[in-house]
């Protein structure tokens, strides 16, 4: 059995100071702090929701349609003339087709390098803005087709005007005399046309060019229609044109539905 002997008072060591009361300025300091900080948070949350409510939100037509005036410039052109064009069943009696893009011109202003005197005189109402051109060339290499996009800055009511109004236009890549068939028509949800011109790769000359529409009925005669050149024309024309609805067309991604809970 053991006995414990006090230690010395000078042993024990200090006893502890009593905690000095918080002042009431202090407190309130620190509460305005605690209530700033909660309302910032608040606050940026509230930010991000509405943004992210704002990105899916749908972009009205009217404004997409705007917008789709810039994409001669915004858009890269291997996304306006894809390098390979996939024409499943575009051929004659429903044959596939592919065509692979052979030369691009620089884009254009709307002057006579790029543009016919009609074509010039049929857009003068639209505040033609860009002309891009491409040509392409089928697998066999034995046809040639020419495809331009022009870009105007007029509303959809002046662009349907238009429609059944536009003559044969010219091609890049082989002259007006060697045109065989030809189509163009108004993009629906851009202010733009889109046109196609198709010819032999020999170069023989033509007598004129036919509308493709003629040139792809069946039954049709002559040695285009035969070559299946007015399938080249419309099958291409349809590509290029189905690319800029999809570029113009608002992001599929907009959502006004919440996403499943996982």
């Amino acid at each position: 059995m053991t006995t414990s002997t006090p230690l010395p008072a000078d042993l024990t060591g200090p006893e502890a100071a009593p905690a000095a009361p918080r002042s009431p300025a202090r407190l309130t300091a620190a509460v305005l702090c605690a209530l700033l900080g909660t309302g910032l948070t608040a606050g940026a949350a509230a930010t991000a929701w509405s943004d992210h409510r704002a990105a899916r939100r749908p972009v009205p037509a009217e404004a997409a349609y705007r917008a789709a005036a810039s994409l001669w410039r915004n858009a890269p052109a291997d996304r306006l003339f894809p390098p390979l064009l996939d024409g499943a069943g575009d051929g004659p009696g429903g044959a596939d087709r592919t065509w692979t893009r052979v030369a691009l011109a620089p884009d254009a202003d709307c002057g006579p390098a790029a543009l016919g005197a009609d074509w010039r005189t049929a857009l003068a109402p639209t505040g033609c803005a860009r002309v891009l051109r491409a040509t392409y060339t089928d697998s066999t290499r034995s046809s040639l087709v020419s495809v331009g996009l022009v870009f105007t800055t007029a509303d959809p009511a002046t662009m349907n005007g238009l429609r059944g109004h536009l003559p044969a236009p010219s091609a890049y890549g082989f002259t007006d005399s060697q045109r065989a068939t030809w189509t163009a028509s108004v993009v629906p949800v851009a202010p733009a046309v889109v046109y196609a011109v198709s010819a032999f790769a020999d170069g023989r000359v033509q007598d004129a060019p036919q509308a493709a529409e003629e040139a792809a009925r069946p039954g049709a005669t002559g040695a285009p229609a035969q070559a299946g050149l007015g399938h080249e024309a419309k099958a291409v024309a349809g590509r290029i044109e189905r690319t800029v609805e999809e570029l113009a067309a608002p992001p599929a991604s907009h959502r006004t539905d919440p996403e499943p809970a996982r």
